[in-house]
């Protein structure tokens, strides 16, 4: 191995996962290691979640949960409390704040809390384009012909997109609405809450036209409430059961709650915990039917919305500014002033068509991982070092992080997190998830820091 490469890790992507695990590695590995930081955007931290500078895009989980250090809870709400010369945006850490200021909180971990391993920390500004594992060391390529190489190399790229379709904005623009007619109709794929964050963002633009948003059952997110998680042991979850046990045993829980005067939140909080060990332990054919039949229903009451924001859409729906079709879309082709729309209402034979000034796709995950926008990612299944998971939801990661090889083989030296993993752990597309899983693999590499290659796999499966 190259001796400047020996103890070296690289993270690609600089938004909050690969924040999250540079701080963890610089406070748990020997000094000698160090760390580079790749991220394309002139900010760290941010990412696509944090980037967002309106301050209607709110956290979708209160600030009591959203301390990037998992064995201090209360960390960000400690922050909150100690900027100089700001006041704290909430009188208690129930509340949602901007995402704006939960980037610069996640930035901050790194500009101000590295401390003494500032030095070992370096952070690039840059695309990668390649990743290649060649002579037992990892090397990352970037746009720009620089070249890094380092003994592992981890992808924290975050959420992906697709690339972009005809008549379709990027939902993720500073300005989605910039290049809409304010009179137009305006589709929106999705109902999740990335179609919330555009709804507000347009009618802040001032937005003046019908705004749709469409998806196949047309389900809103539901809201959160001052609530606590209800204590579920781990003894009582069904693990291994097929999906249609599971969600029997778990309206059961709700329906016994909600009878003594509970909530249900409390019920779906409280098996949080529990979450990422049942989805693998879900036969390969339950997750199938769980991802097409019931996901719809969970990611309505899993991931809520601020009550404010709650209000701001419902003002919306009652007002008529927005309305939601439970609907598939079957085809589009180009009109004079944008594109005309051809659906299918749930439940109907009968396909109709409407005249849209703008498509927002907002619905989410990459349909296709095969299909992503990230060079990086593409990259790696190109050269054969990834591979798609039966499910088609993500890159397939060992339960270690891991990526695994067209060949079936976990990577010595090549590991994921954050979204990225979505196929093993499925719920890992939240701070709370991250935080865990960034600690738990820095503990991992710290022990095989500087390791020969069979030590390296010996210590990643301990």
């Amino acid at each position: 191995m190259n001796a400047s490469a020996s103890r070296h890790a690289i993270i690609i992507g600089g938004g909050a996962s690969g924040v999250l695990l540079a701080y963890q590695l610089l406070h748990r590995s020997t000094p000698e290691l160090r760390v580079t930081l790749i991220e394309r955007r002139p900010d760290i931290g941010r990412g696509l979640a944090y980037h967002t500078g309106n301050p209607e895009h709110v956290l979708n989980v209160r600030v009591a949960n959203m301390s990037a250090l998992p064995d201090e809870p209360d960390h960000f709400w400690r922050w909150l409390n100690s900027r100089d010369g700001v006041p704290p945006p909430c009188p208690d850490a129930f509340c949602f704040v901007p995402r704006r200021i939960y980037g610069d909180y996640i930035a901050s971990l790194l500009t101000t809390s590295t401390g003494r391993s500032s030095h070992r920390l370096t952070v690039v500004q840059g695309n990668c384009i390649d990743v290649c594992e060649d002579a037992g060391e990892i090397s990352v390529s970037l746009e720009d012909g620089r070249r890094y190489a380092g003994h592992v190399a981890i992808l924290a790229t975050g959420n992906d997109v697709t690339s972009s379709s005809p008549y379709h904005v990027d939902p993720w623009s500073a300005q989605p609405s910039s290049d809409i007619d304010p009179d137009a109709p305006v589709l929106l794929l999705g109902t999740g809450l990335t179609m919330v964050d555009r709804v507000q963002s347009l009618i802040q633009d001032g937005h003046r036209g019908p705004i749709i948003a469409m998806s196949r059952r047309g389900l809103l997110a539901k809201s959160h409430r001052r609530v606590s998680p209800f204590p579920i042991e781990e003894a009582e979850v069904p693990f291994g059961a097929d999906i249609s046990r599971l969600l029997q045993w778990l309206r059961g829980k709700i329906d016994a709650h909600m009878a003594q005067g509970g909530d249900w939140r409390s019920v779906i909080d409280g098996l949080r915990p529990h979450t990422q060990r049942l989805w693998r332990e879900l036969p390969q054919a339950s997750r199938r039917r769980f991802l097409e039949h019931a996901r719809a229903w969970w990611d309505v009451h899993r991931h809520r919305m601020a009550p404010e924001v709650e209000a701001r859409i419902t003002d919306a729906l009652y007002t008529g500014r927005l309305t939601l079709m439970a609907a598939k879309m079957i085809g589009t082709e180009p009109a004079p002033s944008g594109a005309v729309v051809r659906y299918r209402r749930r439940g109907q034979r009968e396909v109709r068509s409407m005249e849209v000034g703008a498509i927002i796709d907002c619905t989410g995950i990459v349909k296709d991982p095969m299909a992503s926008a990230n060079p990086a990612v593409r990259s790696l299944f190109e050269r054969g070092l990834a591979r798609v998971d039966p499910l088609r939801i993500g890159i397939e990661t060992s339960p270690e992080g891991a990526i695994v090889n067209r060949e079936g083989v976990p990577s010595e030296r090549l590991f994921a997190v954050g979204p990225l993993t979505r196929a093993a752990f499925w719920e890992i597309i939240a701070i709370p998830d991250i935080r865990n899983q960034c600690a738990e693999l820095a503990a991992r590499l710290a022990r095989i820091d500087g390791t020969s290659p069979a030590e390296f796999v010996a210590a990643s499966q301990a």
